[in-house]
């Protein structure tokens, strides 16, 4: 009777631990997928070489990967100036409502280790602008001691998140992203300088003549209104003559940064050789290129620019000057362009009838603006 009880109680133990073990073998079969599906979103996140990539990866991979509803990324730009450089590369931002851009320095307050908890709408919305999770994980990315933006994980439930859960698997997460999103803006940074003036920081010709065909080729396709303008600095040689060629880059300088000052995010401001400038205006019709050419105009010409003063050779002279610099501006526009010419006719059409409209604006007085066909 004892062996009889003893044999049954070993076989229900057994059954019980092949049940425990089925548990474990199971929970462990889970745990490799887990594991290979954050080994493969790592891998991907590394491999990304351009900014789009790695929206993508957070974006959109990562909520999958992660089991999560939302995934936020929050890039510090004071200045727009990640901004302006992914819109001149033309990487559509509004194509990923999760990434934004903190402004206001004071719209979230400094952390310097992850939050989690409860979605708090007060303190949070800023970082969750189109979903409110019940809970949320908000994970500072730095660099160098420096704060470079925000990795905000949102979950549907109340406990995927809590104050007293481990955080190093997020903080390490964090420090990948941070890594990987400053190889890709530098990246960036990199095509950029490729497209951009040296002496002023605008884009350059080639980008310029590329944007130029791109847009035509858009507006042809579309529809839509396109303008251009050209600009060139009266008498500038007189300047470099009389103060020397670094006063001259100085005042180069200037008049690009108070063009641009005029100018719309998703216009495009290049220098196009000396003292010449070619400013592209999308969706703007011939009247809107007027009214932004006299604006500019005036920018340039109601206020002095201030130089250090240099002679010829590059000394500096004694004490600063203010010079009164003028532009003078051709404009043009198709409204829309042809679309039975070739792109390459059209842009040459374009630009050629903005140097023409400058070409009148000069013999007529300078500091002027001409737009239009003669």
């Amino acid at each position: 009777m004892n062996s009889a009880v003893d044999t049954n109680a070993l076989i229900e133990e057994n059954q019980q631990l092949h049940a425990e073990l089925q548990d474990l073998l199971e929970q462990a079969r889970i745990n490799q997928q887990i594991m290979q599906r954050h080994q493969a979103f790592d891998l991907r996140l590394i491999s990304a070489s351009e900014f789009r990539d790695l929206i993508e990866t957070v974006s959109r991979l990562m909520p999958q990967t992660f089991s999560l509803e939302v995934v936020t990324l929050t890039l510090i730009d004071y200045d727009f100036d990640i901004r302006r450089i992914l819109h001149e590369l033309q990487i559509g931002l509004d194509e990923y409502q999760n990434l934004l851009f903190l402004t206001d320095p004071t719209a979230i307050a400094p952390m310097d280790k992850p939050i989690l908890g409860p979605y708090r709408a007060v303190h949070h919305r800023t970082l969750f602008p189109h979903y409110q999770p019940a809970s949320i994980a908000i994970l500072p990315l730095t660099r160098h001691q420096k704060s470079i933006g925000y990795l905000a994980l949102g979950s549907a439930h109340e406990e995927r998140f809590t104050g007293n859960l481990a955080t190093d698997f997020i903080e390490r997460l964090a420090s990948v992203v941070t890594i990987c999103l400053e190889n890709v803006i530098n990246n960036e940074r990199l095509k950029h300088i490729g497209l951009t003036d040296q002496l002023t920081g605008v884009n350059n010709r080639r980008y310029i003549e590329q944007r130029l065909f791109e847009e035509i080729a858009r507006a042809q396709r579309e529809r839509s209104a396109l303008a251009c303008l050209y600009i060139d600095i009266d008498h500038f040689k007189r300047v470099n003559d009389q103060y020397g060629h670094q006063s001259g880059d100085e005042v180069l300088r200037e008049v690009a940064t108070r063009i641009k000052k005029e100018l719309r995010l998703s216009d495009a401001l290049g220098r196009f050789g000396g003292e010449e400038f070619v400013v592209l205006l999308v969706q703007a019709t011939l009247l809107d290129a007027a009214r932004i050419a006299e604006r500019i105009r005036a920018s340039v010409a109601l206020k002095p620019i201030r130089i250090a003063g240099s002679n010829e050779s590059g000394e500096e002279n004694s004490g600063a000057t203010e010079l009164q610099i003028t532009v003078s501006i051709g404009g043009s526009a198709q409204t829309p362009p042809d679309s039975s010419i070739p792109t390459d006719t059209a842009r040459a059409r374009l630009l050629a009838q903005a140097d023409q409209a400058l070409y009148r604006a000069k013999e007529s007085g300078r500091n002027r603006v001409v737009v239009g066909k003669k």
